[in-house]
């Protein structure tokens, strides 16, 4: 039996690449001198965003081309808009926007028919969303509702001892209004909701959970926890050793158990029942086809340990924040939650349910132009939106859950790739 298995020594051997020891070492060093340094220009303006396209035309291959699809004239016109969002802006980029829809919603707040704008360079992805809204619209809607609403910061404070940190709980406990009051002079539309402790000998983590208004609210409650941070380091009599502000308990942009669980941001649950015959008219499969592919696809999900059980959330919510100006990296997060399919009489019940939706009306990226006019086209821009926007965010997701599930139960799956992105 081979201890060291084949694959390894061809990894080794590309390393290698047939050089000698010698040639290896010289191999990663690099003689030349460091390169001049990158002036940082924090607030844009026409005037920086010309200088750096200077030095990309001298110092590396960008052309005047790249120079015209990046930095169009309404970009570098408009630079100073960008400075909120960016730092070092040489332009914009253009991303392809199609849209879905109408997707009629029966929701807790969002209510209507909704055209959904989703920027993607994936063909077929915004015919797969179409699809899934027009049979989602044509059985009467989908049913949503938010759930729940909470952004999570989660500060970690290391001490000398275990009897340290609980005394530190302690404390915590005691004084957690006194907390929650500095934590919200930092922000007028965030409120402290909880603090939980969470010890693990001598390191305590606290959870502490913020609504966030129409905001996404990343920043607004890092900023809030640091202040209740520092106020626990100047006031508790029991000092930390170290502490940081976020110490990688949250999920914060990561796909976790405890945001599975517990929810970090907006939780919204969507559904909708499909008639046997639309099914069959306007999916091309059946009912039983659709489940028997959803039993194999939830033991799959269940074999390799995913976080949830869901076709391709992704798809849809990395479109979707792109088109409306949310923070892409949190569709990590986003992206996190369950399908679920059930014979119904007459039918077939189909759900999704996502626990941490990050999106918001305000803030953020909304302000932009693309991002606003996507906003606009949903006519969910602006304060008293956020709600609604969540509950369009797991709509989406469910349609998409529908169209894929059926392509694959029905055997089109590749058949609609082929004809829509290679075709082409």
């Amino acid at each position: 039996m081979k201890l060291v298995p084949d694959h390894i020594s061809e990894m080794l051997k590309r390393l290698r690449g047939g050089a000698t020891d010698a040639e290896l070492r010289q191999r990663y060093v690099n003689p030349s001198p460091l390169p001049k340094r990158l002036r940082a220009a924090r607030k844009a303006t026409p005037q920086s965003v010309r200088a750096f396209w200077q030095r990309l035309r001298a110092e590396t291959a960008a052309t005047d081309a790249d120079q015209a699809a990046l930095a169009d004239p309404a970009t570098v016109a408009d630079a100073a808009r960008y400075s909120a969002n960016i730092e070092n802006l040489i332009g914009t980029v253009k991303i392809p926007v199609g849209l879905a829809g109408p997707l009629r919603i029966n929701g807790a707040h969002a209510r209507g028919d909704f055209l959904i704008p989703l920027a993607t360079t994936e063909a077929a992805l915004v015919a797969s969303y179409a699809r899934g809204a027009e049979v989602a619209t044509l059985a009467g809607g989908v049913l949503a509702a938010l759930a729940s609403d909470g952004v999570l910061r989660t500060p970690g404070f290391k001490f000398e001892t275990m009897l340290h940190a609980g005394l530190f709980c302690e404390w915590v406990v005691a004084y957690a209004d006194e907390l929650r009051a500095v934590a919200e002079t930092t922000t007028r539309h965030g409120k402290l909701v909880s603090i939980e402790p969470v010890i693990d000998s001598d390191i305590v983590f606290l959870l502490c959970r913020y609504t966030t208004g129409d905001a996404a609210g990343q920043n607004m409650v890092t900023i809030a926890t640091d202040a209740l941070c520092r106020r626990i380091v100047e006031a508790c009599p029991v000092t930390p050793l170290h502490w940081f502000v976020e110490a990688n308990f949250s999920g914060d942009k990561k796909a976790s158990h405890l945001g599975l669980l517990r929810g970090r941001g907006r939780k919204v649950t969507a559904s909708v029942t499909l008639p046997t015959a639309l099914v069959e008219q306007r999916l091309h499969c059946t009912v039983e086809q659709m489940l028997d592919y959803a039993r194999m696809a939830n033991l799959g999900a269940l074999m390799t340990g995913q976080i949830g059980a869901q076709g391709h959330y992704a798809n849809g919510l990395a479109a979707f924040y792109l088109a409306t100006g949310q923070d892409a990296a949190c569709v990590a997060e986003s992206a996190v939650g369950f399908s679920r399919m059930e014979a119904r009489a007459g039918g077939l019940m189909i759900s999704a349910t996502l626990p941490n939706i990050l999106v918001g009306s305000v803030g953020g990226g909304t302000g932009l132009p693309s991002q606003s006019a996507g906003l606009n086209i949903l006519g969910l821009k602006g304060a008293g939106k956020a709600a609604a926007l969540a509950e369009v965010a797991a709509s989406l997701c469910l349609v998409g859950e529908i169209s894929i599930i059926a392509a694959l139960a029905a055997g089109h799956f590749v058949r609609a790739h082929a004809s829509l992105a290679r075709g082409r």
